[in-house]
């Protein structure tokens, strides 16, 4: 088997999490966050749209964390992503971590939005 070191050059992967808490990068964050290649921002939750939106020409897409187990988001967020042409995912945010991770490594275009577990 070999094994391959991931590099995230300037990008900050998730490192761990828990009750609500996230550590990006080494450093800790508490609350609602929005994570791109560029850096680490609070976000206001589900009724926090315009966050989201303000990354579609950055990203190509969003993971939203729904906190510790897979949620429905709100359908007012869900209308609002979707008119504004914003490629989302939702899933669990310690699944949504890792796949940002894994992507982020890969070197694409994306960005999580995580609610704490």
């Amino acid at each position: 088997m070999r094994l391959n070191e991931v590099v995230f050059t300037d990008a900050k992967p998730v490192d761990g999490y828990g009750p609500g808490f996230f550590r990006i990068g080494g450093e800790v964050f508490k609350g609602p966050l929005v994570v791109t290649s560029t850096g680490v921002a609070s976000w206001g939750g589900f009724d926090d749209a315009d966050a989201l939106i303000a990354m579609k020409d950055k990203t190509d897409v969003v993971f939203i964390g729904t906190g510790e187990n897979i949620a429905y988001i709100p359908a007012e967020l869900r209308t609002a992503l979707e008119t504004a042409g914003v490629a989302f995912e939702t899933m669990a945010s310690p699944a949504a971590c890792r796949t940002f991770n894994v992507l982020l490594s890969e070197g694409r275009r994306v960005a999580l939005a995580i609610l704490p577990i």
